[in-house]
Parts: C-alpha cells; structure tokens; sequence
C-alpha cells in the first residue's frame, strides 16, 4: 500500500510565505524601537549610574588621569559638617511633601471628579503650573516670599497678621520649598489621580449609596480600594523625586540660613561645582543612588505581599 503525499497548493504557500515576511517585518519594527529605547536608556541612565560608581574612588578633574583614592571620597563628605544637616534636611522635606504633595493632589482630583461643569477648563487650570518651567515657577515664588513687597506678607498684613521672613528663618525655610515643590507638581498627580478615579465602574457607587454610604464612607471603600495600586506606585515616585530635591533650595535658599535647607543633592552640586571635589560629589551621589534602591526594593516586596 503506498502513501500519497498531499501537496500543498502553491496560491496557500505563497499565503504562509507573505504572512511569515510580515511577521518578521513587524517585529523587526519593534525591536528597532526597542532598540532605540534601550540605547537611550543606556547612554542617558545606566552609563552615568556607572560612572558615578566609578567617579566615587576616585580624584580627578577631568583633564588629567583619574587617580584612585579608595573610601578617601566617603570620608570626605561625611566629615563634613553639613553631611549630616543634609541627610536630615532631606528626608524632612520628603516626610513634609508627602503630606502635602500626595494628598493634595487626590484630594482636588476628588472634587474635580464631582463636578459637572467646567472640568476641562479648572483640569487646565490645575495643570497650569507644571507648563511653567521650575527656574521661572521658583522665581516666582521667591517674589511670593519678599519680606518687603512679596505677596505673601501682603496677605497677612490684610489680615492685620505680621509678616515672615519666610526663607530667611530656619523656622519657616524648609516648609517654604515645600510649598513651592507641593504647587510646580500639583499638576501632574492630580491628572493621574483623576484618570484613575474615571476608570471606576459607576456600579460600585450605586450600590453603596444604595447601601446608605455617605461621601466620606464611599470614598474608603470604593474609590481607596479601587484606586489602591496607583496610589502605591504615586507613592514610591513621590519619594524618589523628593529625596532628589535641588532646584528649590539651589535657586531660593543656597542652602540656608544655617544649613537649614541643604540637602544631599545640593551638596553633591556643591562639592563637584563649588569645591571643584567630583569624587566627593560622586560619593555623595552613590550614597543616595544606594538608599532610594533598598528603599524602592523593600516597598515593592512589602507592597507585593500585601497585594497577595
């Protein structure tokens, strides 16, 4: 008994020879964007991760030879006597703006969501500031806080209150950057706040005001809980981006009055652009990289095995 062998139709190879051309076209687009992700990401992010770690042993000025010193770097900028100031001043403004900067914003985006009329416009309104670019934003707020003709003292002078020296007092310096970091990046947690907040199925809060819910009980149970892996992953950024502060207290303060507003990212701009110390710079830069990557490390694990 002999076996026939079926041939394939020429017009259906011809089909599977196209289909498997597009295929490959297809992912050959995607790994050429792939690609390009990956080169910048490299050449902007992991190379200068390295070079950092590298810098952090050594003593150079980028004109002769890179000499390795060891630890020396380490020790350098933790005798410093605004080592310590710094570390504390940080971690200070991150627990400051985590109060303001995350509730705030989900907060705003509650009421933007209630509302019926004029969304788009107060959406603008509310997004305004992070359009400003931070050089002009703390500026103006620097006039915001002129002991003299600022507004701020303006307001409370109206109110027969008296004015402050708002960064010219250790008291008031460090909680004035945060105001100002809070306003330049209110903008852009509210907008995710509230895309999140329409995604919500309506159902769900039908059926707790049929429940008898009010507002308040509505928000904890459905909206927190709908809502819960955006605002651990706002968390984390917020976190990250605070504890890298610079801008504000580099264009407001310079890191006063007495060390009350340096913080480790405006160290590590002084040590390598003041004092002309890379390593120490470096050092101070490894130092930060290394504790926000426990930090984002251990609250990914926790956040994880709460999820399951």
């Amino acid at each position: 008994m002999t076996t026939m062998s079926v041939r394939e139709p020429r017009g259906s190879r011809w089909r599977n020879r196209e289909a498997v051309r597009r295929a490959v076209r297809r992912n050959l687009t995607a790994y050429g964007f792939l690609c390009g992700a990956l080169i910048c990401f490299a050449f902007f992010s992991w190379y200068p991760m390295v070079r950092e770690f590298l810098l952090s042993f050594q003593k150079t000025n980028f004109v002769g030879p890179p000499e390795w010193v060891g630890l020396d770097n380490f020790r350098t900028v933790m005798e410093d006597s605004a080592f310590a100031p710094a570390w504390i001043n940080t971690a200070l403004f991150t627990v400051l703006a985590l109060v303001a900067g995350y509730a705030v914003p989900f907060v705003i985006a509650l009421v933007l969501n209630e509302l019926r009329h004029a969304k788009a416009y107060l959406r603008f309104v509310v997004y305004l500031p992070v359009m400003l670019p931070p050089a002009v934003a703390v500026l103006l707020f620097k006039w915001f806080y002129d002991p003299g003709p600022g507004l701020f003292n303006q307001i409370l002078d109206l109110v027969h209150l008296p004015g402050l020296s708002w960064l010219d007092s250790t008291s008031t310096a460090l909680i004035s950057l945060v105001i100002v970091s809070t306003w330049m990046n209110l903008g852009t947690g509210t907008l995710i706040y509230l895309a999140a907040l329409q995604s919500i199925p309506g159902e769900l809060y039908e059926a707790a005001e049929l429940d008898g819910a009010g507002l308040l009980r509505r928000v904890w149970h459905v909206t927190i809980p709908q809502t819960r892996l955006i605002l651990l992953v706002m968390l984390l950024l917020q976190i990250v981006a605070t504890m890298q502060v610079f801008i504000e207290p580099y264009l407001l303060t310079g890191g006063g009055p007495e060390n009350a507003t340096v913080t480790v990212a405006y160290l590590m701009y002084q040590y390598a652009f003041s004092f002309g110390n890379f390593g120490g710079g470096g050092a101070l830069g490894l130092m930060l990289m290394i504790v926000l990557m426990v930090f984002s490390a251990v609250y990914l694990r926790v956040s994880r095995d709460d999820q399951n």
